[in-house]
């Protein structure tokens, strides 16, 4: 399993959010690509960048940050927010981004997740962001109307080769990841399965270890205010097996 640190995004800068509320920031570098670095030169072998400005439509802002990262370190770049069609998603693949994830594409038009499933094999995850069972979108400002294990159990037939799953009320809040959910999630997509949302410290990364079958946790907070560190998260969570 892998610890993926998160780079979530906004104006260029470093931020974390809580619960996705755009007016509960808290601002941790105005450097992105020297963050990227700090986490590659401490072992990270995948890093996951949210563009929270294209999720709400309002994409341009980081481009030229996300740039910069790619061109600074050398290990695996995943993102998302706001890739709704093949012309975005080509875009960024053209920039080098190792993988794409879809959230709101999912619910609003899967036939162009399938299509792009097909033109990029095993490089298009799918964000499964949801409060309780309730599927969240366009950067989790609106209810998706569809239901979160539902959903999961589509997303074979549509081709993604990973599913990330966020529990959208504990997400910056710190108060350990929704381990039985994201099971479920795991269990009715048959994919390889990210846990997201609300990772504190080592306690919670040998939950998700002791879970067993996961590729792998995403932690933001907990790195940034320090109570987790990543070479000993690492670790624990390779103790469980490799993702890739």
């Amino acid at each position: 399993m892998l610890l993926i640190p998160a780079i979530d995004l906004k104006d260029g800068q470093c931020v974390r959010l809580v619960q996705g509320r755009f007016e509960d920031k808290t601002v941790y570098g105005r450097d992105p690509a020297a963050m990227a670095e700090r986490w590659a030169s401490l072992g990270a072998r995948l890093i996951h960048l949210v563009d929270l400005d294209g999720s709400i439509g309002r994409g341009g802002p980081n481009r030229k940050a996300i740039s910069a990262i790619r061109g600074a370190v050398a290990v695996g770049l995943q993102l998302g927010g706001g890739l709704k069609d093949i012309d975005s998603l080509a875009a960024w693949f053209d920039l080098g981004l190792d993988r794409l994830i879809v959230g709101t594409a999912v619910c609003e038009n899967p036939k162009m997740v399938e299509k792009a499933a097909g033109r990029w094999p095993g490089r298009l995850a799918a964000a499964l962001d949801a409060s309780g069972r309730e599927l969240r979108v366009w950067g989790w400002q609106k209810g998706g109307g569809l239901d979160l294990l539902e959903t999961a159990a589509g997303l074979r037939d549509l081709g993604v080769a990973m599913v990330i799953h966020t529990d959208v009320d504990r997400d910056g809040t710190q108060s350990g990841p929704n381990i039985p959910m994201a099971q479920e999630v795991m269990a009715r997509s048959g994919l390889p399965t990210v846990v997201s949302g609300g990772v504190s410290g080592e306690a919670d990364l040998v939950a998700v270890k002791e879970a067993g079958g996961f590729f792998g946790a995403i932690s933001g907070k907990a790195l940034y205010e320090g109570t987790l560190d990543f070479p000993s998260g690492a670790a624990i969570l390779a103790a469980a097996g490799a993702g890739s």
